[in-house]
């Protein structure tokens, strides 16, 4: 798939991501190749931004879920008593194995209203890896599954960068869910 202006435009891309493609002298060919560029040039955001719109419903189920899985150990040090976020990803994975939405509206319902509301409560502590992800929150809130496991991403990524001391591991965390985000979409 190509990346082209146009492109970006049609998917709804924001005016500082259009600024940032713009930035870009050399324009990579492939999707692999601008989520290189992305890695390099200060753009992660921009990355997973493009990654999420390009991918179908059950590739950013799996990919909210890798992600979430990456920090909930983090998150769960830190609160100990509040399940909101890894029962948001049980609901998410249940959704995977059968997507019958009327299977799961409760259980949908009550997990991403409260991972959304874990959310809410921690977003003042969150850095840029939990603004992108409430962001991508907001974008799918209308769908069962969509705010499930998107809340489950935005709690989990809050949670992260609530507690994350080290502003080089949530860099390495956020290129290892690219990445993972460019293996669904090649399958």
């Amino acid at each position: 798939m190509k990346i082209t202006l146009s492109l970006l435009n049609e998917l709804g891309a924001c005016k500082s991501g259009i600024a940032w493609f713009n930035s870009v002298k050399n324009k990579p060919k492939t999707l692999e190749g601008w989520i290189d560029v992305a890695i390099k040039k200060d753009g992660i955001n921009y990355g997973n931004w493009l990654i999420t719109r390009i991918m179908n419903n059950e590739q950013r189920v799996s990919y909210a879920i890798f992600a979430a899985e990456q920090v909930i150990d983090i998150f769960e040090k830190q609160y100990p008593n509040d399940d909101r976020p890894r029962k948001a990803i049980e609901v998410a994975k249940a959704y995977l194995k059968n997507p019958n939405l009327e299977n799961y509206a409760s259980e949908y319902a009550s997990a991403a209203s409260a991972a959304s509301e874990y959310a809410s409560e921690y977003a003042s502590a969150a850095s840029a890896a939990s603004e992108y992800a409430s962001d991508y929150a907001s974008d799918y809130a209308s769908e069962y599954a969509s705010a499930a496991y998107a809340s489950a991403y935005a709690a989990a990524a809050s949670a992260s960068a609530a507690a994350a001391s080290a502003y080089a591991a949530r860099e390495e965390m956020q290129i290892r869910i690219l990445k993972y985000g460019i293996g669904l979409i090649n399958k």
